[in-house]
């Protein structure tokens, strides 16, 4: 019994002593403030370091890393240090002691200091954690899941594993931090249901927390991007956090918010206000390639002329400075600039030189594509681009990268084509997509047109090919089971092979599968047929029931495709009035989610159809509106700003005319006055035979006005004036005969002598004739804008007489003598 307690007390006496000294080097190494004193510690106490000393003086390491700035590290040094070595020989022999999170931490750790993901210590500590992974606490399994993710074990079975235990613990995560770094780490191993679920989780998350860091929020941004979905709800609660984080905004935050919204089709003016201040702000701090084409990228594009040519003439400087990744990026920027400054572009072409050799093959079909639409005038450089694109078209087995190469070529006005090239279509053409047979077909056609096939034996192979290709493409659309697969390649097919080949076979499909029309594929379905321009009842219909049924399952924003869907077709569902109705509630009761061009778009949209919602017109034609509009506009792409421009002016015209109750002023005229001067067209041939035939039918070039502007600035082809007894009254100042004008511009403005006021009982006829842009494709119905220029000109005192293009061009009318009499019944009504 004595023997048993002198042990006891030896024991204990030995704990004691072992928990002071190692405490004391606990503290030791927590109090260290530079890494040769971390090395130090271990060199002198490497045989009484236990698994927590190791893993703690690991995370010191990189703790002190942390403190510096990114370019004042030294991880090199750390790494290559003997008692880092020394450190990871104990960590690895300890690994099976450690405690669940030190683990992790130490894990984290040695990523962090760019150990390699092969080393055995780092693999080591994966193994473990992987056993111990439903006993981490939902921290660790975060960090670790981070882990894995910066190991680019993206489809690994451990990241599997890490998906099941988030979904079975999903309810119980009430932190956005934990929440966000998980679902980037498993995002590409989720279904879609648990996708949905995430997203759910994670939106009420940001809901409940008053304040979130933005960091946070790019994670939930990241995760968008990784499972390529543009949901809205979050896209907006990430963007208002952006800007009340506006302080924490930098040129790299920036660049990655930008970037993001860029991949994912979202754009929000506000952000872009707020970025281009500060952008303009800092615009001199920049002075490093690095920074400065991520300024050039993201400001250039929404800058004003001042400071366009100081971002210009910097790059200029900076050009021999940029990596092969930058010039991409500033060759980008400058086509979204529209700006092919010849001295950039000179220099940029001497830089590509040394870079060429180091881009892959998608990069060379993106530069490529940048030069041909900056028009760089480099034969040497663009000879050995088609060199290097030829090369890669010949080794290339990837069916998209041999789908873009081609592309690209096609774009090269001087590239003739090789039999090599052909059969390399041919071989891989069961595998090609729609989107990728698309390409090649446009390109086979161009290649074929403008000569670029060197022998006849091509001429009759690409002939060949092209029929095979158009028997692929319509096979692929018979054996298609799925709407949703469907319509995401259907997304990017455009051009005449959808509309001559393909369009009526996708048609028939897209019928086929009409059960599976729901309110998850209502808008891309209804962005497909605004491009195809078919009228298809059946399709339209259901359209608008599974829209009304499931109204509130749709984003507000969403609702303007489907909207602008039956506008611009003119087409009237069964209960037309119940849809209209249910989709601007929605919209109405939403308007502050809304920006401000937005909501110009939707005012048009519901114009056209023949609706004025009260509350969004007063919104809109409101000075406050408009100011913020103005400011917005600034920062927009060239081409949304001149649409929203139109369609601001056409609602105005449609309001002053349908809805006189709001008192809305006309305030377009000068605007009008700059497009329609500015656009000065010369009298087409047609318009001069049917202007000599109206002469002969009226009784001389007088009676008939040619290219008239309305009031309220509509285009009509002709216009005559019939008094009550259906005689024609002279334009007196408009004698001289088109044989005299010769090819003259000819512009009225609306307020000439030709609208003096009329004789009692007389009437302004309009004549214009329609070309098939305003019918639908597959019918003779009248589309939506020319119905609204009937109905406007109806209001403005005239007869409309609408000449369609198939009457005019029929065998009913194939002489001079059959059309003279058509206008004439036309124009005295007594057709």
């Amino acid at each position: 019994m004595l023997c048993l307690r002198q042990v006891c007390l030896f024991t204990l006496r030995h704990y004691q002593a072992r928990t002071l000294s190692s405490d004391l080097l606990l503290s030791q190494i927590n109090s260290c403030t530079h890494e040769d004193e971390v090395f130090s510690l271990v060199r002198r106490n490497k045989a009484r370091m236990s698994e927590k000393h190791v893993g703690i003086a690991l995370n010191m390491l990189w703790q002190l890393q942390k403190k510096r700035p990114l370019l004042l590290r030294t991880s090199d040094y750390v790494r290559s240090h003997s008692q880092f070595l020394t450190l990871c020989i104990l960590a690895e022999n300890k690994v099976e002691h450690m405690e669940n999170e030190a683990i992790v931490d130490t894990l984290y750790s040695l990523l962090r200091l760019s150990v390699e993901d092969h080393d055995s210590l780092t693999e080591a500590l994966v193994t473990e954690a992987w056993k111990r992974l439903e006993r981490l606490s939902l921290p660790a399994l975060s960090k670790f899941a981070r882990c894995l993710y910066k190991q680019h074990r993206h489809f690994s079975p451990i990241t599997g594993e890490v998906a099941h235990i988030v979904d079975m613990k999903l309810d119980s995560i009430q932190d956005i931090r934990i929440l966000s770094v998980l679902m980037i780490s498993i995002s590409d191993v989720i279904s879609q249901s648990f996708r949905d679920r995430l997203l759910q989780k994670a939106g009420q998350l940001l809901e409940e927390k008053n304040e979130v860091h933005f960091n946070y929020a790019k994670r939930t941004l990241q995760f968008l991007q990784n499972v390529k979905l543009r949901y809205h709800p979050l896209l907006e609660k990430c963007n208002k956090i952006f800007l009340k984080s506006a302080c924490h905004l930098d040129i790299h935050s920036i660049n990655f918010i930008l970037g993001l919204y860029e991949q994912l089709g979202f754009d929000n003016a506000e952000f872009r206000l707020v970025a281009k201040q500060l952008l303009s702000e800092t615009i001199d701090d920049y002075d490093d390639p690095e920074t400065f084409t991520k300024l050039f990228y993201n400001l250039g594009p929404m800058a004003g002329s001042k400071v366009r040519v100081r971002l210009l003439t910097t790059a200029e400087y900076m050009a021999e400075k940029f990596s092969s990744h930058q010039v991409l990026l500033i060759l980008k920027a400058m086509q979204k600039m529209k700006c092919g400054n010849s001295h950039l572009l000179k220099k940029i072409a001497s830089v590509l030189h040394k870079h060429l050799d180091s881009y892959h093959v998608l990069q060379l079909v993106k530069l490529t594509q940048y030069l041909v639409a900056l028009r760089c005038q480099n034969p040497e450089l663009m000879a050995k681009l088609k060199k290097l694109l030829f090369g890669c078209l010949k080794s290339s087995v990837i069916p998209a990268d041999i789908a873009a190469i081609i592309r690209v070529l096609a774009m090269l006005p001087s590239f003739q084509v090789e039999e090599v090239t052909i059969n390399k279509v041919a071989a891989v053409l069961p595998q090609f997509s729609l989107p990728h047979l698309n390409c090649i077909a446009t390109a086979l056609v161009k290649w074929n047109h403008y000569d670029q096939l060197p022998r006849q034996n091509s001429s009759k192979l690409c002939v060949k090919l092209l029929q095979k290709l158009n028997d692929c493409g319509l096979q692929r659309l018979q054996k298609a089971n799925n709407l949703n697969l469907l319509l995401e390649e259907l997304t990017h097919v455009n051009g005449e092979w959808l509309e001559e080949v393909i369009s009526e076979e996708t048609m028939a499909t897209c019928q086929r599968l009409i059960d599976q029309i729901t309110w998850a594929n209502v808008v891309p379905l209804s962005c497909f047929l605004l491009k195809t321009n078919y009228r298809c009842p059946l399709l339209l219909d259901r359209i608008a029931s599974v829209t009304a049924e499931n109204i509130d399952k749709i984003h507000p924003s969403e609702i303007y495709f489907i909207l602008f869907l039956f506008s611009a077709l003119n087409y009237d569902p069964p209960a037309n009035e119940e849809f209209f109705e249910s989709c601007i509630q929605h919209l109405t009761s939403n308007l502050s989610s809304f920006e401000t061009h937005h909501l110009v778009l939707f005012g048009h949209v519901l114009a056209v159809a023949g609706y004025f919602p009260p509350v969004l017109i007063t919104k809109i034609f409101n000075v406050s509106f408009l100011s913020q509009l103005d400011a917005q506009l600034k920062v927009l792409p060239t081409s949304l700003k001149k649409r929203v421009h139109m369609h601001l002016m056409k609602l105005n015209r449609a309001v002053c005319l349908e809805c006189p109750e709001f008192h809305i002023p006309w305030f377009h005229e000068r605007y009008c006055q700059h497009v329609y001067h500015s656009r000065s067209s010369r009298i087409n041939p047609l318009r001069q035979h049917v202007h000599r035939m109206l002469a002969e039918i009226l009784g001389g070039s007088h009676y008939a006005r040619i290219s008239v502007l309305t009031p309220y600035y509509y285009e009509i082809d002709f216009e005559c004036v019939l008094d009550e007894n259906k005689k024609p009254l002279s334009y007196m100042a408009h004698t001289m005969s088109l044989d005299d004008m010769g090819g003259m511009h000819l512009r009225h403005d609306s307020k000439d002598e030709g609208r003096k006021a009329l004789p009692p009982g007389a009437q302004r006829i309009a004549l214009d004739f329609l070309d098939s842009k305003a019918f639908s494709k597959d019918s003779h119905h009248l589309k939506g804008e020319p119905a609204v220029k009937k109905r406007h000109l109806e209001m403005l005192g005239y007869r409309v007489v609408q000449i369609p293009h198939f009457e005019w061009n029929s065998m009913g009318l194939s002489t001079k003598d059959e059309q003279v009499e058509y206008l004439r019944k036309h124009l005295y009504g007594t057709q």
